[in-house]
């Protein structure tokens, strides 16, 4: 798991794990849509795979990714266990401070603005 919130931390390999999720592209293809050069594109894909969040085939000299669904399913999983109670937590306190506004709301005052 750690190695896979490690991966998604940086902006730019979000950003080609986002282009890869409508479909398979080359490192080129990923390097110019993340505004990075080849080498330092090839670097961070290399990062996204060995997370396991992308594979990668050979396609005559280039190489082409795409997402590994099974394993960004289950880094997806890791995070809402983890967020799931705390969300739960933060509707639950939300809901019973507006309901506590509902049962006393406050009494505003009109005050005359001075000019």
């Amino acid at each position: 798991m750690q190695q896979g919130l490690d991966a998604i931390a940086h902006p730019g390999r979000r950003a080609m794990l986002t282009l890869l999720l409508a479909g398979e592209r080359s490192a080129g293809e990923l390097a110019e849509h993340a505004g990075m050069r080849q080498p330092v594109a090839s670097q961070h894909l290399r990062v996204l795979r060995d997370a396991g969040l992308v594979v990668v085939r050979k396609d005559g000299n280039r190489r082409v990714y795409s997402v590994d669904f099974k394993n960004l399913a289950l880094l997806r999983r890791e995070l809402d266990s983890f967020w799931q109670p705390r969300l739960t937590a933060l509707k639950d306190a939300a809901e019973s401070a507006a309901a506590d506004s509902v049962k006393s709301p406050t009494v505003r005052r009109n005050r005359k603005r001075k000019r």
